[in-house]
């Protein structure tokens, strides 16, 4: 096999984020008496975005961002609750909220089969991330998940690939490849790690120029032919 360890984002590249975060959303809102509005969750969807962007640039920490994004949530919509309070109900409902994409879990299955060894790089929230691995009906294939949180780094930084090298030092250029979606952390990351990429480009964006791209695909389902 040419890459026998796949190195996998998990959120937009495994897993649906955006329909698991509308569900934490959902329950959060019924939770703590917030309108549910499309206006509402377009207000949130901005601040978080904002401060997940920060956090992609090593502005904040993400202890910061996660309660942050409710004190400017609340204070914008004029609501008097703990934001903390909010922190930790939504990120309950979000680890409770499991939506596989489209063929990532037969795709995860096959290569486990064919002898692949699979990992999750993430800088998502590890309670969240270890509760939704857990719940999911292909977590087990997962030999280990490598956090940002936990690896005091976060991708696209190369000190994250450090963590990531010292809990698996048999991996190199050769015999490794990173799956992402996003540019800026996954592929950046890759970039930056010394280490080959695949983009997953669901979306069908165009090709960045500042980027090395080793691979390509629209569907999971085109890894196998790659791997």
């Amino acid at each position: 096999m040419k890459y026998p360890y796949l190195l996998f984002d998990a959120d937009d590249t495994l897993f649906d984020f955006p329909k698991a975060s509308s569900n934490a959303f959902t329950v959060l809102c019924q939770t703590h008496d917030i309108p549910d509005t499309p206006d509402v969750r377009q207000l949130y969807h901005e601040i978080n975005a904002e401060l997940w962007a920060a956090f992609d640039r090593g502005e904040v920490t993400k202890e910061f961002l996660t309660v942050e994004r409710y004190v400017r949530f609340l204070n914008a919509l004029a609501l008097n609750r703990d934001p903390v309070q909010c922190n930790r109900d939504y990120l309950a409902a979000l680890g409770q909220s499991v939506y596989p994409l489209p063929h990532a879990e037969e795709v995860c299955r096959e290569l486990a089969q064919r002898g692949h060894q699979l990992y999750i790089v993430t800088n998502a929230v590890a309670s969240v991330q270890r509760s939704r691995l857990q719940r999911c009906s292909f977590g087990s294939l997962f030999t280990d998940a490598f956090i940002s949180e936990e690896a005091g780094a976060a991708k696209p930084n190369p000190a994250y690939y450090d963590y990531v090298r010292s809990r698996v030092p048999e991996i190199t250029p050769e015999n490794t490849l990173v799956i992402g979606d996003s540019l800026t952390t996954d592929i950046r990351g890759a970039n930056n790690a010394g280490l080959p990429c695949c983009w997953v480009n669901y979306k069908r964006k165009p090709h960045p120029d500042d980027l090395q791209i080793d691979y390509e695909v629209h569907d999971l389902g085109q890894l196998l032919d790659i791997v």
